[in-house]
Parts: structure tokens; sequence; C-alpha cells
């Protein structure tokens, strides 16, 4: 962003550092929606003929524990298969990653490359700039949302998932929640230590860390007590897709995600800007 323009957007429009963001991200944010988009239309639509494959079979001989662990135990339904192969796998690893990058850009990055230091000198204050970044993100995830509530509806009938409108989007919350989460880490972090690599491993430790926990959870009996500290268990340990309940998970994960913008806004407010 050059001096010239952020001067005239700090002076001459609402939510400059939003609007600014959005002019530059729209393109990759499409692309992650697409990559959404493609990923539901190559799985989903399988589920009818999953249940003929050997594959089905070779899941049901697999130990009870490790089925469980890979989320794969309950395939037999298409909430079970939605959830295992889109929420609980390949989308939450694509929106993971998407989130983490962009909370890691919004402040670490424009740190490290000299641009934040620029904005910052032109009428944005600081507090402001966190403000928005946040607002975007959340801008963000709405739309990887919207996407996922849209294309998993239209495939519903088709895939034959027996899938309820309610049921699918309590499960896209819990979703979102959870990968707003991941993006939350990266970009507190980053508004604390203005250190891209420092931001990338808050929000994979959380993604990574809170799916390992879940999954060790699910092996064994008396390691169950590992899945409340999980915020990959928390979003979707209610089952979400199959019940309609979550709630209390959504609440936990944004009231984390919160707390955590909040300590790195604090952070922030105060620190020294590396130039």
């Amino acid at each position: 962003m050059s001096a010239i323009n952020t001067h005239s957007t700090a002076k001459n429009s609402v939510l400059p550092i939003l609007r600014w963001q959005l002019r530059n991200n729209t393109r990759g944010l499409l692309v992650w929606v697409l990559g959404l988009i493609f990923t539901l239309l190559m799985y989903l639509p399988l589920y009818p003929s999953f249940q003929n494959l050997e594959l089905s079979s070779m899941l049901e001989s697999m130990p009870g524990e490790m089925s469980a662990a890979l989320g794969f135990d309950k395939t037999s339904t298409g909430s079970g298969y939605t959830q295992s192969t889109y929420f609980g796998m390949l989308g939450f690893l694509l929106a993971a990653v998407a989130c983490i990058g962009w909370g890691t850009r919004a402040i670490a990055g424009a740190e490290d490359s000299g641009r934040l230091e620029l904005t910052l000198s032109h009428a944005i204050g600081r507090g402001q700039y966190a403000l928005e970044s946040l607002l975007m993100l959340m801008v963000q995830v709405f739309v990887l949302s919207l996407s996922t509530v849209v294309v998993v509806l239209l495939l519903n009938g088709p895939s034959e998932l027996s899938l309820t409108v309610g049921h699918v989007i309590m499960a896209t919350a819990a979703w979102a929640a959870l990968v707003f989460l991941t993006g939350c880490a990266a970009l507190a972090v980053g508004a604390m230590t203005g250190r891209p690599s420092w931001a990338l491993g808050a929000g994979a430790a959380v993604a990574i860390g809170g799916y390992v926990l879940d999954a060790i959870s699910k092996a064994s009996s008396s390691l169950t007590w590992l899945s409340n500290v999980s915020p990959y268990s928390w979003a979707f340990r209610d089952e979400p897709l199959s019940t309609g309940e979550g709630w209390g998970g959504i609440a936990a994960l944004i009231g984390l995600s919160l707390v955590l913008f909040g300590i790195g806004y604090w952070v922030f407010r105060r620190r020294d800007i590396h130039g």
C-alpha cells in the first residue's frame, strides 16, 4: 500500500483497512472458495457408491479405536460421511490453512514487509488496524461458510446424503468457529510479536494440536479427558451434522478466539513496531 493511497483511504472512507484488504484479497479468497467447492464436488457425490466399494469393507475391518480416531467409524450415514470427509478432514484442513495464512499476513506479514509502519503513519491507529483485520478475517470465514452451506445443500439430494438444512448450518457454524480460532491465534501472536513464523506456528499448533488431541482421546478410554482441551473436539463432539447440537462448543471456540485477540490487541497497542 503506498503512502498516498493509505492517506487517501484513511481520510475518505469508513473502515479503510477492511476496504483495502477486501480489494487486495478477493482473488485469493475466491481461490480458497473454489478449492472447497472442488473438494465437496469430488467427495460428496461418491457417497451412494461408497457403500458398495471394497473401501467400505476395509474401513469396517479396521480396529474400532483407529477407525474412531480417524473419524471413519460413522461413514455409513450421509452425515457421518460428510463429517469425516469434509468438515472433519479435508474441508477443515483447507480452511484452517487459509485462515492461518490470512491471520499471519494481516499484522505480522505487514510488519515484516514494512507496510504496517507506513500504514500507521497515515492517520490509522493501531487499535483500528487490528480491529479491522479481525473483521476482515470474519468476512473471509463467512464467505467460506456460506459457500460450504450452499454447495452441501445443492449436493444433498443428488448424493443421497439425507442431511437437514438446520443441521448443515449448525455443522458449518461449528466448522467456521474452529477455523476462525486458528486464524485468530495467528493474528493474535502476529500482533504480539510481529513475527510471521511465530504467527504461523501458533495457528498451526491450534489446528494440528486440536486434531491430534481429539484423535488420541478417541483411541483410548483412559485418555478421553484430552477431548476437553481440544478445540477440534469442542467443535464436533456434539455431532452437529447428525444432531443439530453444538452451541456450547461454538461459544467456547468464539470465546477463546476473542480472548486471544484481546491479548494480542492489548500488546500490539503498546509494543514497538519493527521498522
